[in-house]
């Protein structure tokens, strides 16, 4: 029997209808702001990171980082997508059992071959109650579907875990060129508009260097996946460029209590031709 992850936070983070959800996100893609440090042309994506809050907050800074794939529509045919768990406490990482994920844009089918491979670590097991309700991997797909042609799924909920153990399956799932990784996490939560932007400067910092290790609790709630991805990327020696890094207080919210969202692209070096 055909299962189904249906949408859990359509018509909340995100239009709930598929006319009002494709324009929504075709706006977006149509407003962000175009990175001037980053040229597709130069530089194919092979991962990005990118925040996971209402499209009214963070949709641009999402968007921004989604344009960079558009070169690439027809070349990326997996995407391995990793975010934190904000319903379910778990230790280690955890994939679904369904056989398609499902947005207002229509149904993505899961990569069940991919997970396979997966499977026999110890830190990896199947758990669709942390994917029930989890919004950090849904808000992603529309942009996914909007920017993407045909393309298969591998959604993986991180819980408790060690960079290591991260760092381990999304090597395993590195794969070529039709592989693309998505890491979802916003940055800091809950402090004024200036304690935010200090702390998400910092973040950024550490990023754009690979000190996965600096990263802290309070700097963004994906801090793990996001360590596993800088792990591996630093070790296949990938280059990484900030696209985007603005709070709540900059998009619809109010400066006394903001959440901070950051856009980053990372790709391998290209070679000079001097």
């Amino acid at each position: 029997m055909t299962t189904v992850r249906t949408e859990a936070v359509a018509g909340a983070f995100y239009p709930g209808e598929y006319q009002a959800l494709k324009s929504e996100v075709d706006s977006l893609l149509a407003n962000a702001p175009t990175p001037s440090l980053y040229a597709p042309s130069s530089a194919k994506p092979k991962a990005i990171i990118t925040p996971h809050a209402g499209y009214i907050y963070s949709g641009l800074t999402a968007a921004s980082v989604y344009k960079t794939l558009e070169p690439l529509a027809e070349i990326i045919k997996r995407v391995v997508l990793l975010g934190p768990s904000h319903k379910v406490a778990f230790r280690g990482l955890a994939y679904s059992s369904a056989d398609y994920f499902q947005t207002p844009l229509g149904k993505i089918p899961i990569d069940h071959a991919a997970i396979k491979t997966i499977q026999s670590l110890p830190q990896i097991t199947e758990m669709d109650i942390a994917h029930t309700n989890e919004h950090s991997l849904e808000v992603q797909l529309p942009f996914l579907q909007t920017v993407l042609k045909e393309f298969t799924l591998v959604p993986i909920v991180v819980g408790d875990a060690e960079p290591q153990e991260v760092a381990e399956v999304i090597d395993k799932l590195w794969g070529g060129e039709e592989t693309l990784i998505v890491i979802s996490s916003d940055l800091s939560h809950f402090h004024n508009y200036d304690q935010a932007r200090e702390m998400d400067t910092h973040t950024k910092h550490a990023i754009e260097e690979f000190r996965f290790n600096d990263l802290s609790y309070e700097d963004a709630c994906g801090r793990i996946p996001i360590q596993g991805l800088l792990k591996t990327a630093k070790e296949r020696q990938l280059n990484i460029t900030t696209i985007d890094v603005r709070n709540s207080g900059d998009t619809a919210g109010e400066k006394d209590s903001v959440v901070g969202y950051g856009a980053w692209v990372l790709a391998y070096k290209t070679k000079s031709t001097h």
